[in-house]
């Protein structure tokens, strides 16, 4: 029982995490980890617990979509799916011992994305003199890339976008918070299809519903959240967490 609200608890935050401007993976591998879900298993479940709450917080902000330059939101949006579809597929496909050895390296990396990636997003802009103003064509194929990546891990893959919007075209990062949230749904949403039908994260109910269930208020809770938090105190949060959890893997590992 302990360790269902534990996971449920976890979700709760993760959920928020995702919603208020990411870092729900950091939370949700390590607790289900935790819980005695091999490292795949782990990932795969947490995208599938997450998804949910993405949806919830992606039709929270529905009206306050802005799209990404002149690009196709439907054309980014049908993008995303299938990235993040083939970066689930390269999950299943590769030896675990390859994610297990991985794991603190994607932590790593996305901690640090998630520390300078604004920062060097602006020190871009500012070197370059102007907004970069890709077309259409550069935009989604970057987009397709970071899909991958979200659909094999998904670690601050949403920082990750925004941060090529913001390079890309200058796109204000809390205009397009909103976008981000339906972009992670798209990725979240084909990866999980594919982690239902060739994974084994339905061999563990109990932890995946009780991380879903924490997802989904926490993915509502969290989008509401955003809005009347300060900014600072929100990625202080999800900062925190990731340095925490990337410590935690390497000494694990």
């Amino acid at each position: 029982m302990a360790e269902i609200v534990f996971l449920l608890l976890a979700g709760i935050a993760a959920g928020a995490l995702n919603a208020a401007g990411g870092g729900g993976t950091f939370l949700a591998l390590p607790a289900l980890v935790a819980a005695g879900l091999p490292p795949v298993t782990a990932n795969a479940a947490s995208t599938v617990a997450l998804v949910p709450g993405a949806v919830v917080g992606a039709w929270v902000y529905r009206r306050e979509v802005v799209p990404v330059g002149v690009t196709s939101t439907t054309a980014l949006t049908v993008t995303s799916m299938v990235g993040g579809a083939i970066g689930a597929g390269l999950l299943l496909a590769l030896p675990s011992e390859s994610f297990d050895v991985a794991v603190p390296w994607l932590l790593a990396f996305a901690t640090v994305v998630l520390t300078f990636g604004r920062r060097l997003s602006t020190l871009l802009r500012n070197a370059a003199g102007r907004t970069l103003r890709l077309g259409p064509r550069p935009i989604l194929i970057g987009q397709f890339v970071l899909a991958m990546y979200g659909g094999y891990f998904g670690g601050a893959v949403g920082i990750l976008m925004m941060a090529l919007w913001g390079v890309g075209l200058g796109l204000d990062v809390a205009k397009s918070n909103p976008m981000r949230v339906r972009q992670l749904s798209a990725v979240y949403a084909t990866a999980t299809v594919l982690f239902l039908v060739a994974s084994d994260v339905l061999a563990h109910p109990l932890p995946l519903l009780a991380m879903l269930v924490g997802g989904v208020a926490g993915g509502y809770g969290g989008a509401h959240l955003v809005r009347r938090l300060p900014p600072g105190i929100l990625r202080g949060t999800i900062l925190v967490t990731a340095v925490t959890m990337t410590i935690l893997y390497f000494l694990r590992g």
